[in-house]
């Protein structure tokens, strides 16, 4: 029977693909829809994408699929037969990168979740198929500049910090989970007003706009295909972009720029920078944002402790494994910030 899943070393398939001159396309989709047996929808899906050269990461559900995916652009006609020939998957939107250079993902995942975004939401208790109010580019601009309008940040802290929409409200949170009461809490005295939630492609929005309507928020929109879509019809149409800085993605890339500005500061030195990277140590591996400056310095790690452990012999790292704690043992996803003292040893404080 064919091995459904890929059992190669990554180190490998990374340096398999950052060296394969094979022009990529980036790209994500998602569709809500009751799937009876998600397993054998995951077995099926894998197949046509194997076959169609797609690497990435994939959820299944019982509620449908979330994909972020790179193909080939030479392809490009199988992967759309793919899509085409699974009915609920054939006319939706495919986000497209803004910005691709083909190396965003190094092997196929393709894995079955309760979820295909984790919200913690009893989807019994309302109608997720009562959505919000869709908006175009165009359109959020002119609703955006509106006295009676809140424009949110569906997203986590570490998306917002580098690039998010002008005015926007922007929840201090790590997980979707986390940011729906935290929303719906901020909102509770606005419930009259027109909400505008906005995320990476629009996938979180569709769940959070049908629970806020649900709420008893009367006006509620969600932005089109999200950043990445606003993004793409904004140029397209010349319009004015609102958003700045960087859009985050999770992918190999972690953020696609959408304007020229630089928002975020490196959380080494505090210079401005927006380059997120995991932390060389891969026993701490925290997201943080760094400039190339101290890259240099802490050669790719988050902290003095984290560069002298990447230091040691093999057998001394394996024999301190799990007995000492880095940043990203002691604080959550991105939940990084440094600052230097003369002694050039970086104390780490959760607060942001």
């Amino acid at each position: 029977m064919k091995v459904l899943h890929n059992k190669i070393n990554k180190e490998v398939l990374k340096s398999k693909i950052q060296n394969d001159p094979t022009q990529r396309i980036t790209l994500s989709f998602y569709q809500y829809y009751h799937l009876k047996n998600p397993h054998i929808f995951r077995d099926h899906l894998y197949l046509l994408f194997e076959n169609a050269g797609v690497l990435g990461r994939i959820y299944v559900s019982y509620e449908g699929v979330n994909a972020q995916v790179s193909v080939p652009k030479e392809n490009w006609v199988l992967f759309e037969e793919a899509m085409q020939s699974i009915s609920f998957l054939a006319s939706i939107r495919l986000n497209k990168a803004i910005e691709d250079n083909g190396k965003s993902f190094f092997k196929l995942a393709i894995k079955v979740r309760n979820k295909i975004v984790a919200d913690g939401l009893n989807d019994e208790t309302f109608d997720v198929t009562n959505k919000g109010q869709h908006l175009k580019a165009e359109e959020f601009n002119a609703l955006a500049e509106q006295q009676n309008t809140i424009i949110i940040d569906m997203r986590n802290h570490y998306e917002s910090e580098v690039g998010h929409f002008m005015n926007a409200i922007l929840p201090d949170v790590e997980t979707f989970r986390e940011a729906l009461p935290v929303v719906e809490k901020m909102l509770e005295d606005h419930k009259d007003k027109n909400i505008i939630m906005y995320c990476t492609g629009g996938i979180r929005c569709e769940k959070a706009s049908a629970y806020y309507k649900h709420k008893g928020f009367k006006h509620v929109h969600q932005l089109e295909g999200g950043i990445i879509e606003y993004a793409r019809r904004a140029e397209e149409l010349g319009i004015e972009n609102k958003f700045i800085g960087k859009n985050f993605v999770f992918d190999e890339r972690l953020g696609e720029r959408i304007s020229p500005d630089i928002i975020a500061k490196c959380h080494q030195c505090g210079s401005p920078d927006d380059h997120h990277v995991n932390c060389a140590n891969d026993q701490c591996h925290i997201l943080f944002i760094q400039c190339p400056s101290c890259a240099e310095n802490f050669q790719h790690t988050c902290s003095v402790e984290c560069r002298d452990f990447n230091q040691l012999p093999e057998d001394k790292k394996e024999e301190l494994k799990g007995k000492v704690s880095f940043n990203g043992t002691k604080f959550g996803k991105g939940r990084y910030k440094a600052n230097h003292h003369s002694s050039g040893i970086l104390e780490i404080s959760k607060d942001r």
